[in-house]
């Protein structure tokens, strides 16, 4: 198992990282708009080892079987990895190739919410999602939370995964 682990781990932890910077590492800026939608998409994509993973296991190392709880830990083991590849990535992004970026985003939804509130919901909401940047702004929870929602995705992939591909 271990074996599969870092094999598969490491595999989604580059991809993860690569996936993640690559709109970057080719020199396209990113519109806020289609940002969110790159992001999920390298997430599964880096995750979609977790599902080789378990079934490499499963077929390789295990017979022919596996268990549920069993495809979860690998698949979760493997969805660390990933997290951990895409987090650094948010890490150096927001720390070296765009320490602007809280900024820049906050700016960006202040302009979005122009075109759909009231002036005065305009205020109360500007008001509330500046705090909240002012809170949780920082590269180290930002990279936080990017790890969070991997792991959150992992566990939802390895579950299917394990549903679709244990066998007793």
């Amino acid at each position: 198992m271990k074996n599969t682990v870092i094999k598969f781990g490491m595999y989604a932890l580059i991809s993860g990282f690569i996936f993640f910077g690559l709109p970057f590492f080719l020199g396209m800026g990113v519109d806020f708009d289609y940002g969110e939608i790159i992001g999920y998409t390298a997430m599964i994509l880096s995750l979609l080892f977790v599902y080789f993973g378990i079934k490499h296991y499963r077929d390789k190392e295990n017979n022919g079987k596996i268990s549920l709880g069993k495809a979860i830990g690998i698949g979760m083991l493997i969805a660390l990895f990933s997290a951990v590849g895409v987090a650094v990535f948010d890490y150096i992004y927001t720390t070296q190739i765009n320490p602007d970026f809280a900024s820049e985003y906050l700016e960006y939804s202040i302009k979005k919410m122009e075109e759909t509130l009231s002036a005065e919901e305009l205020k109360v909401k500007s008001a509330e999602l500046t705090q909240q940047m002012t809170d949780y702004g920082s590269p180290s929870f930002m990279a936080f939370m990017m790890f969070a929602s991997v792991m959150i995705l992992g566990f939802v992939i390895s579950l299917i995964s394990g549903l679709i591909l244990q066998r007793k």
